[in-house]
């Protein structure tokens, strides 16, 4: 029982049956005459151990009276000696003991016995080296144990005693050892210390406000700023260097574990106190702001916020904020310890969830998301080890990480599960999702991702809350605001991969489409760059992260996770050159990291750029290159056709960029610093282009241009050297990584400032990405051959792919290693009775396209020459046979005997089915081309005579189906590919046909063939038998073939514009892989400038295109080559050349299509609808700039007649076909007109006169013809409005959505459309006068027939079949000679775009970087338009609002119409049953049961310099991209 204090007994009473003390030596003196030190220690030690032995109640306590006076006496409590002040705090002590419960001291005598203890023996313990320290810890354990230590209370005024008593007890635990030997406090000192203050806080009625301080504090201890601000004299505003993470705090003190023990000891008492402390705090800092007087030139608070943050009311100033601050902290460690405490504290918190002010409501956010989580003043734990570059890689069957369990300062930990302990409070935080503050959304999200990580603080979360978490994660990753996103983004990125497989993963993966991974997946082409950047890196690495499961074919993560190079891949069509250098980045430290593995190479004391080591037991892999080479297989294998065309042609850059970095190089050489003896201008100005060209390929040109200067002053010669050996195709793969660092390295350190070597690095990392061999690296070929071979992983094929890229692309790379590919394909040979293994096509590919290149280093040896042979006779697929006879032309020395040998062979016994047939086919395509003078003339003849008795006009397989039946058919059969070779062999040998003279004669039948072929829809046969799925096939291939004849300029010219017109309906073919086949090789032929402009027409034909994809492809297209044209022009503005026009002369050429079209119809519906295709022309072309020329040229088109049909007379009157024209510039004009109007622009009238095309246009010769026919209005009196209704329609349709507004361009929000506008006005021909036409409305139209009403049309989905369309063209009379066809490039004012490029290093290789023929082109071509909007259809995410949706356009009921007679057209028309106007389709009609594809995929094709275009037109189905 703790002793009481009492007065001290007058009278002794005696009592003879109890013993008292023995002890009777005097303690104290008289003042003059002290006791010796030696003596009084050893009186007080044997008083000591006397009262030690004694238990309570079993001595006379009057016995203790006398030695208590002398023991309170200041003569020993103010002692100098330190063991007299310890014996007799031990005695007094005992004394306390066992006088319990009545102490026999005074008040007085009582304080003055704890200021001995409270001053002197408790700071003592902090020592445990002290002479004494045995007696200090039994004065402490008679404290603690006795509890005599509750006397404290009952001294008067005893709040200071109190305060210095917990005071010095934390200090004590806090306190390092004072002693060099290490040795530390024991624990039973902190045991009874903390029982010791338990006991007081018990007893008290009331801690002084210090107390609390104090113990508030201990919990502050795990606060690194807290602890640093306390630090060293380096560390200011509490931030830790990241280096000196092993110094950190990873125990939790004692002083924190005293604390925490007192407060879960009494909580009900201590939660009273922490309240109190609370309210103090808010009060406080409420009154700061009432007292607050702002600024003119101090930022308010609410600055930085945007205006949805600013919510105009007061709020606590700085300092309140910062007190408020460090409260929250508190409260987060205060759950982590001691969450009884806090029951009165969360209802006040939770209130200021609701809080006006926006500070309030996110610190409370952040507070409590921190609190559920488990989190405390420490901060969250480390994030996970998600490391791309490690190997092996992470694996799920791993055991669980438990490096953030060996710190328990960061531990997630909550004691109760929060959503049970505070129902109502966790609810009115889920509620903050909602809020109108991005900040607070920002912070909620930050909030969840750490409870979803955490399990709630290892709380854990019911499977349904779990979900529910997830799911709102998910949304907030598509917030409105971008600060949301990024917070959601880094959310993600805290995740575990465990927890990513098994957690974000049950949502679905990132090709499931609302799922929180495909969500994240759509922020990397996020409109915010900051999200893009946030966001690619997280997703890259969970792949990096995943590759190992990927490898090992784990279902659930390839299932999940696959798909993520796509999509960052994909980025590459969102037009930012921002995204074009991160995607670069995160390709090189994310998916395929330089050091990636960080492991020997085997028997190699040196590793690939990293010092790491990996034991051979970790993998079963020890080659770095192999295990490198199977992660870029597996990366490839998963993508899909639109990433795999990108990742295909980033590696090209190399080889295109080389040679201009090479001539960069010299350059820097010869400018010397800026010390040039001579040719300073010409280096200074070729230095200028150079570095103006490599700029555009950033965001910001200047920055980097002046970048570059900086690298050339710098004239460091070895720096000129690392970049030479990372573009040499015979550098290894360590070599060039070494010299991308070692370059990094060097500039870092011989630039001028930080500042500098850093924006250098930044620019220069981008472009040595670019141009290094990282990839096609000749390291990697010994590992793709392989994996080609055996098929490990399931990468053979895209081993073969990848060897077809190297060796088209850099072929040189593959020199060391040729000699090993044709040994394979001597090995994989076939015979008559042993077919070839699928993958030699491949390998026969790369081996072509080496030979090609590189003849000299093929074997010469009979033994191979024999294999390829036996691949020209045997080879499966045919194509096999083709690529084998292109490496015997290449490399064989005796060429004309075994050409003469092949074909001899080829037709020795052929017949169709025979062994080899088709093998031998595609060897006599490819002998017609490349060997027809070594064919005598009757193997020629025997040769045509298989490919068009034997082959086309045979039909084997005749069609039951009615002779309309046209479809798509994924399989191909024997008949239709021997067919496609037999036509092969009929174009190859006009193709390799050298007489200009006897061309036109020599190649009239194939055209009129291929016309055949494209007009009868595929059907050759007399009886119209063929089968439904040969004719799309031999359709597509015939138009195919026809390009491919048009990029030689001989044939070109021979192919009329009525079979040009024919050719281009081709593009509205009923099947949608017709179609996009047709496109892409149309616009592989426009990219590399292989055709002449007027085949810019036929991609406008897509304006009725219903496949979305196919159609915001050709979108895309058409944008990127407008703006490269406009690059062009605005280069040769000021110059010499012509300006160039080419997208703009195309309104002529449309215009003299669209007469032609089997569509055509003067109808004002039909008319309205023929719109369309101007409307489509005018988005993706016209600007403000070139507006006025497109209208000059529409409008001269009324002016001439049309030279298409025939050549009428000088004076003949119009015909039908001039009538069409006519119709159809004035429908162009009204559009342009409209679409002017709009967009607020304005036409200038152009001086002079555009010639247009002689082909297709003549002059009308008659001055007052002339002027009749420009001044009257061919358009029915509806048209004007339909038009205008359609093209708003239009316009508004492809705008973003609400929440997503972009201006356009020319464009000004909240401003009404002005008043229309009358034409500009233009000359007569022929005229020196300008007459004004009268407005629209009051013009009559040509027609008689009566007006029809007018009708609202808007744009609507259209299917497969409801679609404007030809069908059979009429026959026409055909010439296979267009007149005039020279002058059509001279009379449109054209700069010829397609000039081969020069030698790398002359002047004029900037300006053909700058037309387009960059690297960054392809299929696809993403071209930046600075300035403009982006392109339409370009793949984009804009974030939406929550619950939002995309607004659409409102269909309306287009009125009836009656059908037209089919003899005019001679052709037939059918509805289909969705749709309700004839004028939006006119079809072919189709049998019952026909097929209409509305799918599909092209094979990328790959020019190798032979005939590689046309190898799988019937193999596979064409791509639809």
């Amino acid at each position: 029982m703790a002793p009481r204090t009492a007065p001290v007994a007058t009278e002794v009473e005696e009592s003879h049956s109890i013993p008292g003390l023995q002890f009777n030596e005097p303690l104290s003196w008289r003042a003059g005459k002290p006791i010796p030190v030696a003596d009084l220690l050893r009186r007080l030690q044997a008083l000591s151990k006397e009262m030690r032995g004694m238990e309570q109640e079993q001595y006379e306590r009057d016995s203790f009276t006398k030695v208590a006076k002398e023991l309170v006496n200041p003569n020993l409590l103010s002692h100098k000696d330190k063991g007299v002040k310890a014996l007799t705090a031990s005695c007094l002590v005992d004394i306390l003991r066992l006088c319990a419960p009545d102490a026999p001291f005074t008040g007085q005598q009582l304080r003055d016995i704890f200021n001995l203890i409270i001053s002197h023996i408790l700071p003592a313990l902090a020592d445990p080296s002290h002479a004494y320290n045995k007696q200090h810890i039994y004065v402490l354990d008679s404290l603690a144990v006795v509890k005599s230590i509750i006397l404290v209370a009952d001294i008067p005024s005893a709040d200071t005693l109190v305060k210095n008593v917990f005071k010095i007890c934390f200090d004590v635990l806090s306190a390092p050892s004072k002693i060099s030997d290490g040795e530390v406090l024991q624990k039973t000192v902190e045991m009874n210390m903390t029982a010791m203050l338990v006991c007081l806080v018990d007893e008290t009625q009331a801690l002084p406000p210090e107390v609390v301080d104090i113990i508030v504090a201990q919990f502050l201890r795990t606060d690194p700023k807290a602890i640093s601000g306390n630090g060293g004299k380096n560390k200011k505003n509490g931030i830790i260097d990241e280096k000196q993470s092993t110094l950190e705090l990873r125990q939790l003190p004692p002083a924190y574990n005293m604390a925490k023990y007192i407060c879960n000891a009494c909580p009900e008492k201590m939660a009273r106190y922490f309240s109190q402390y609370f309210n103090e705090i808010v009060i406080d800092a409420s009154k700061t702001s009432s007292h607050r007087v702002p600024s003119k030139n101090k930022k308010r608070h609410s600055d930085g916020l945007d205006d949805s943050d600013d919510d105009h009311t007061g709020g606590p100033s700085e300092e309140g904020i910062s007190d408020l601050r460090k409260v929250h902290g508190l409260l987060r460690e205060l759950w982590r310890a001691c969450p009884g405490v806090l029951q009165n504290v969360i209802p006040q918190l939770e209130a200021e969830l609701s809080a006006e002010n926006i500070q309030l409501r996110l610190l409370a956010t952040e507070t409590f998301g921190d609190i559920i989580s488990g989190i405390g003043a420490a901060g969250p734990p480390p994030p996970p080890n998600m490391d791309p570059a490690a190997y092996p890689s992470n694996a799920l069957a791993d055991p669980l990480e438990n490096t953030a369990s060996l710190n328990l300062v960061t531990k997630p930990s909550s004691p109760q599960p929060f959503p049970i302990a505070h129902p109502q409070a966790y609810s009115n935080y889920l509620g903050r999702r909602l809020d109108k503050s991005a900040l607070v959304r920002a912070a909620w999200t930050t909030g969840v991702g750490r409870i979803l990580t955490t399990s709630a603080g290892g709380a854990g979360l019911s499977q349904q809350e779990e979900d529910r978490l997830i799911a709102d994660l998910g949304r907030m990753l598509g917030d409105s605001d971008d600060k949301v996103r990024i917070a959601a983004v880094r959310a993600v990125g805290r995740f575990s991969f465990r927890e990513i497989i098994h957690k974000l993963g049950r949502s679905g993966g990132v090709d499931e489409s609302g799922s929180i991974l495909a969500t994240l997946a759509e922020r990397v082409k996020d409109l915010k760059h900051p999200v893009r950047v946030e966001a690619m890196p997280v997703l890259a690495r969970i792949w990096g992260v995943a590759v190992g499961e990927i490898s090992a074919g784990n279902e659930q993560v390839c299932a999940l996770l696959r798909g993520i190079p796509s999509k960052i891949l994909n980025t590459h069509y969102t037009n930012d050159l921002e995204v074009m250098v991160l995607l670069d980045q995160i390709f090189f430290q994310q998916l395929l990291p330089l050091n990636y593995p960080p492991i020997r190479a085997k028997n190699n004391k040196l590793t690939n750029g990293n010092s790491q080591g990996v034991k051979e037991s970790q993998g079963e892999l020890t080659d770095p290159d192999k295990i490198r080479t199977e992660r870029i297989l597996l990366l490839t294998r998963d993508l899909d056709e639109r990433a795999k065309k990108v990742f295909h042609i980033n590696q090209s850059r190399q080889p295109t960029l080389a040679p201009y970095v090479t001539a960069f190089l010299e350059r820097c050489e010869e400018y010397n610093g800026g010390v040039m003896d001579q040719n300073e201008p010409q280096i200074r100005d070729h230095l200028t282009k150079l570095i103006k060209t490599f700029a555009g390929r950033f965001a910001n040109p200047q920055q980097a241009s002046a970048d570059l200067w900086k690298f050339v002053k710098l004239h460091d010669r070895r720096s000129y050297q690392l970049i030479r050996f990372c573009m040499k195709p015979d550098s290894d793969y360590r070599t060039v990584i070494k010299a991308i660092k070692e370059l990094t390295k060097r500039i870092v350190e011989i630039s001028p400032s930080t500042t500098a070597s850093n924006s250098l690095v930044e620019t220069l990392t981008p472009l040595l990405y670019q141009i290094s061999l990282i990839v096609y690296n000749k390291s990697h070929v010994p590992a793709i051959m392989e994996y080609s071979r055996t098929d490990d992983k399931s990468v053979a094929a895209t081993a073969h792919e990848l060897l077809r890229q190297i060796s088209s692309q850099t072929p040189e790379v593959l020199k060391a290693h040729v000699q090993e590919l044709c040994k394979t394909l001597q090995d994989e040979a076939p015979t008559g009775q042993k077919a070839n293994d699928t993958g030699a096509v491949d390998n026969l590919k790369a081996c072509a396209s080496f030979a090609s290149k590189y003849p000299k280093e093929i074997p010469q040896d009979p033994k191979f020459r024999e294999a390829m042979t036996s691949f020209a006779l045997y080879g499966s697929p045919a194509e096999a046979a083709k690529y084998a006879v292109s490496v015997i032309w290449a490399a064989s020395q005796k060429k004309e005997m075994l050409v003469r040998d092949l074909v001899q062979q080829c037709l020795k016994g052929f017949q169709y089915g025979g062994e080899g047939f088709l093998s031998r086919l595609a060897t006599l395509s490819q002998l017609m081309l490349l060997a027809p003078n070594e064919i005598d003339q009757g193997s020629t003849d025997a040769i045509l005579d298989i490919a068009i008795k034997q082959i086309l006009l045979h039909v084997r397989a005749p069609s039951t189906k009615s002779t309309d039946a046209y479809e798509w058919s994924a399989t191909v059969d024997t008949e239709a590919l021997a067919k496609s070779w037999a036509l092969k062999i009929l174009v190859n040998r006009i193709r390799s046909h050298d007489d200009a003279d006897s061309l036109p004669t020599v190649a009239a039948p194939v055209y009129h063939l291929l016309s055949n072929l494209i007009e009868q829809q595929g059907d050759l046969a007399p009886a119209l038998n063929t089968p439904p799925a040969h004719k799309s096939r031999l359709r597509l291939l015939a138009a195919r073939l026809y390009l491919k004849l048009c990029t030689q300029k001989s044939h070109e010219a021979l192919l009329t514009p009525s079979a040009f017109n024919a050719l281009a309906v081709v593009a509205q073919d009923s099947i949608q892989d017709v179609r996009a086949g047709f496109l892409q090789r149309l616009k592989k032929y426009l990219h590399h400038q292989k055709l002449t402009q007027r085949f810019y027409t036929i991609p406008f034909l897509f304006a009725f295109e219903p496949n979305d994809e196919v159609r915001s492809d050709v979108t895309t297209w058409i944008k990127s080559r407008a703006a490269v044209f406009s690059n062009i022009k605005s280069q040769q503005l000021g110059s010499s050349s012509k300006v160039n026009t080419v997208m703009e002369s195309v309104i002529a050429r449309l215009v003299s299509l669209l007469s032609h079209h089997p569509d055509y119809a003067s109808e004002a519906e039909e008319l309205i609808d023929l719109s369309r295709y101007f409307i489509f022309y005018l988005q993706n072309v016209a600007t403000e700039d070139n507006i006025s020329l497109i209208y000059h040229i529409a409008q001269r088109v009324k002016a001439c007649r049309d030279a298409v049909s025939s050549k009428p007379a000088p004076d003949a009157p119009p015909t039908e076909a001039d009538n069409r024209l006519y119709h159809l510039s004035d429908l162009a004009q009204i559009t342009i007109r409209k679409y002017e109007d709009i967009h607020h622009w304005t036409i200038q009238t152009l001086p002079g006169k555009v010639r247009l095309p002689s082909s297709l246009f003549s002059e009308i010769k008659s001055h007052s013809e002339a002027q009749r026919i420009a001044e009257h209005n061919y358009l029915p009196e509806d048209v004007e409005a339909g038009v205008e209704q359609l093209l708003k329609a239009a316009l508004r349709a492809s705008r973003p959505g609400p929440g997503k507004k972009r201006k356009s361009e020319g464009d000004s929000e909240g401003r009404e459309g002005k008043k229309m506008r009358g034409p500009p006005v233009r000359k007569a021909a022929g005229t020196g006068t300008a007459k004004e036409k009268k407005p629209a409305a009051k013009k009559t139209a040509v027609t008689t027939r009566t007006p029809k009403s007018k009708r609202i049309l808007e744009p609507k989905e259209l299917d497969s079949v409801e679609r404007r369309r030809s069908g059979r063209a009429k026959q026409v009379e055909k010439s296979y000679v267009e007149r005039d066809s020279e002058e059509d490039d001279e009379e449109m004012y054209m700069v010829d775009a397609a000039a081969a490029a020069e030698e790398p290093g002359t002047d004029s290789e900037v300006d053909d970087a700058q037309a387009g023929e960059s690297d960054a082109e392809m299929d696809e071509t993403v071209v930046t338009n600075q300035g403009q909007d982006e392109a339409e259809g370009v793949e984009e995410v804009l974030a939406p609002e929550p619950e939002e949706e995309k607004e659409e356009p409102t269909p309306t009921t287009m009125p009836k119409t009656k059908p037209k007679s089919t003899s005019k057209s001679k052709r037939k028309s059918t509805i289909s049953p969705q749709a309700k106007n004839k004028a939006r389709l006119k079809a072919k009609p189709r049998a019952k049961g026909a097929k209409v594809s509305t799918g599909g995929k092209t094979q990328q094709m790959t020019s190798n310099g032979d005939d590689d275009d046309d190898d799988d037109e019937l193999s596979d189905p064409p791509d639809s991209e």
